[in-house]
This record gives C-alpha cells, structure tokens and sequence, in this order.
C-alpha cells in the first residue's frame, strides 16, 4: 500500500503539480472516488475546486469500452471509429446516451446544487482522480474539458497501470503519477482505506473547498446556495507537528479571527485528520469563530498495530497531551478547550476528560463508543453531548446507557434516520450544527467566566 486514504494520497500528489499553481488553474475532481484527492491537491496549490461531471458511452455488452463521453451543457465526444467498429446504430447510441444523461443530471443537480461550473475557457484543467487503471473514464474528462474551452489539459493520479499512461497522450497535454508499479491489478491496492466515497463526501469536499475560500464555486460570482452556512471570514490553517508526551504527531491547525475556543478532534478507528467528515464539522465550527485542532492519534508505525487503534487509554493519552501541546501555542494557549469525538475517538475524548484537573470545557461525541470507557463516565463533568443517528440502533442503546452515567450535564440528540456514518442526505449537516450550538453555549460561558475573573 502507498496511501492511508484519498486525503493521504491527494496530500502527496499535490507537490508533483506546484509548477502549475496560478490563477489560470482549476482543479477538477473526478466524482466520486477522485474528490477527495482533488481537494487536497486544490486546498495546496490553492486553487478553485470543481466536479468534470462526465458520463462514459460504453459500448453495448462491453460498456468497459469507451465510444464517446457527455458532460454538461450538452457536451458530447464520440469515436466514430470505435462505434463503428462496434456496429454502435444511430440509435443504439441514443438510447445509451439518454441513459447516462439522466444519471449525469442527477450528479450534477446533487453536486451543484444550482452553481454554475468551473469557466474553462483559456485555462488549465487539472484533472484528478484516485487512480488509472482502463483510463476510459480519465479520457472521458479530458476530451470533456478540452471541448469545454479548456486551454491546457492536465490528468494527474496517485497510481497509474504503466501501459495506459502513453495511451492518454492523444487527450491530454501531461500525465502526473506518483507511482505506476507493473504488478498493477487495481487502484484500491495501493489505498489502506478505500471505501467507496459517497455523494454525500462529494458534496462536504466541495463545501469545504468553498468554505475555505469564502466566495462560490468556480464558475459562479454569486453568494452560496440558499440553505448553506454563510461563508467563514478568513481562517488561518497550517500544518502542525503536535508533541503528545515524546511521540510527534502530524496536525492541522486551524484559527479563524477572534477565536473564543477550539476543539480538538479524536477521530475514530481507521481513520485520521484527514476524515471528511470531520473536517466538515470543523468547517462548521469555524464560521462560529471556534478553532480546530485536528490530528493524528496514532504514528504510522503504531497504526500497522490493530489493537493501538482500540487502546482507548493509549488514544486519551495523546488527547491529553495534545490539549497539553495547545499550551505551548501562543495563537491559542488561552482559549477554552473542547472535545470532539468519532467512534472509538468519542471514548478517548470522555476517558481524557475524565481525568483529574482536566481543562476541557466541553464534549461533543459523534456516533460514539462511550462504552468503551464506562468506568470513567461518572467523572466526566463537562457538559457533553451524545450525538447518534436514529438508524444506528447498537450505538444508539449504548449512548442512552452512557447518558445515565455521566456525572456532568448531558444530553443525547438524534439524528433521524442517519446511520453510524451519517453519510445520508443532510445528516452531517444536522451533526455540524448540533455540535456548533453546543461548542458555543459551552466555550462562549466558559471564556466569560475566564474573562471576568
């Protein structure tokens, strides 16, 4: 494996394309699996984010074959050679086409949500995905982008199968790859985690690209959609090496003008600073002027051991020593604390707030495992909220028995419907603003108490 994740991946590859960085760049992922990576590159080169929202034409009985492609606005590219090879009739192709228009203005009305795309004319399209194997559907964007106006063309992937690089010339003007092994079988090889990424993830990269540059999308001048947050004033983020105890761990830091608190987030298992989903919470919690520390709980190295990652006292440890960390941070060292947990995280961060003199002001957990640290809940006083989705029922009963036994101010909220992931339609945006509320009821009294005495 070369990559944790497709945040781990787009992180390593942006430094391949920092001699493309300039205003005529526009980063476009490719739906779904390439957004994440898009967004990391985009978020570096600091660079507008968008979707090449691009169905593939396949040939009938082997649809893996490309004769054409549609995009937006009516685009569409098709191989005579290869559909006629094929023996592809006029309206063998328009009943192919119907269908993968209809899929297309689906992903396009659930991804823009009424922005107009990303203005290709004359600039350079990057296009990113997780990977490279047959190359059809990275044809297909390209050959989108370029009769969309697009002045220079440029594929950029994590892993690529060698024989198809070459293959791509004719579409685009460079290929950027970290790596093209030649026992190359399958992108997801080469990734410790690649589940699927869904529409939901699609739009929370999306939004967070937008949130961190405060304006619309790429093509588009206006305000966010109706319904959105407003966007965020300026907010400073850098990367952070957090010294928990002796171990160094990599984080991000993230501080928006006039801070009145931060929250450091305890990620689950098998995850990391790069979660999504966190990072879209974390978004939230910024435009309330609320600071983010997000980090990495564990090393590299100790992650390869599985039970690191459910040593809850080892996990609060580093919580603990990370809020330690935050001390030593001019920027931030006054500011009241809070916890954000996911999963095993949301254990780590009660079992950190737990310990005596600890200065957390506040707990929110996200489809946690307070079970995990049954024993310490009754010293938990810091007010704190349970978080569960109304679907994920196993969670859903540990979180109400948890709630009976912690020894602070608590309340549980459900989010109807929702699974552990809270990958359904507006659900996420329920947790970000449930954990928003209650950070700034918390964190709000606090720093008024501080500042009084």
């Amino acid at each position: 494996m070369y990559f944790v994740d497709r945040h781990d991946a787009g992180q390593r590859l942006a430094p391949k394309l920092r001699p493309l960085r300039g205003p005529d760049v526009v980063v476009l992922g490719l739906p779904r699996g390439g957004v994440p990576v898009a967004a990391e590159v985009a978020r570096i080169l600091d660079a507008p984010l968008d979707v090449v929202m691009v169905r593939k034409l396949g040939v009938p009985f082997q649809p893996e074959v490309a004769m054409g492609a549609i995009g937006e606005d009516g685009v569409r590219v098709v191989d005579d050679e290869v559909r006629h090879a094929a023996g592809v009739t006029d309206a063998d192709l328009a009943a192919i086409q119907a269908g993968e228009r209809a899929e297309l203005d689906r992903r396009v009305a659930r991804y823009r949500r009424g922005h107009a795309r990303a203005d290709l004319r004359g600039r350079t399209a990057l296009v990113v995905d997780d990977g490279l194997a047959t190359g059809s559907t990275a044809r297909a964007a390209c050959l989108v982008a370029r009769a969309q106006g697009a002045a220079r063309v440029v594929l950029a992937v994590p892993v690529a199968s060698p024989d198809r690089i070459a293959r791509l010339a004719d579409v685009a003007d460079e290929v950027v790859y970290i790596a093209a092994p030649n026992d190359f079988r399958a992108v997801g090889q080469y990734y410790r985690d690649f589940a699927p990424t869904t529409d939901e993830e699609v739009v929370q990269c999306l939004d967070a690209a937008e949130a961190e540059t405060g304006a619309g999308s790429p093509g588009d001048t206006t305000s966010r959609a109706p319904g959105t947050a407003d966007a965020p004033r300026s907010v400073q983020v850098r990367e952070v090496r957090v010294q928990a105890g002796s171990t160094p761990l990599e984080g991000t830091l993230a501080i928006p003008p006039d801070a009145t608190g931060i929250v450091v987030f305890a990620h689950g298992s098998g995850s990391s600073r790069h979660s999504t989903r966190n990072r879209f919470v974390a978004q939230a919690l910024h435009r309330v002027g609320l600071a983010t520390l997000l980090f990495d709980l564990l090393t590299a190295e100790e992650e390869r051991d599985r039970a690191n990652v459910f040593d809850v006292a080892l996990l609060a440890d580093r919580l603990t020593g990370a809020t330690q960390w935050l001390r030593d941070q001019p920027e931030v060292r006054d500011l009241p604390v809070g916890y954000f947990g996911a999963s095993t995280g949301a254990a780590a961060a009660l079992w950190a707030a737990a310990e005596p003199g600890s200065p957390v002001a506040v707990v929110v957990s996200r489809g946690g495992r307070p079970d995990l640290a049954a024993k310490r809940l009754p010293m938990v006083t810091a007010p704190t909220l349970l978080i569960v989705g109304g679907a994920d029922d196993q969670v859903l009963r540990l979180n109400r028995q948890a709630e009976l036994l912690l020894g602070g101010p608590s309340s549980l909220a459900i989010v109807p419907g929702a699974t552990h992931l809270f990958s359904e339609p507006g659900a996420l945006e329920q947790v970000a603003q449930l954990a928003a509320d209650w950070f700034t009821d918390g964190i709000r009294g606090t720093f008024a108490t501080a500042q009084a005495g």
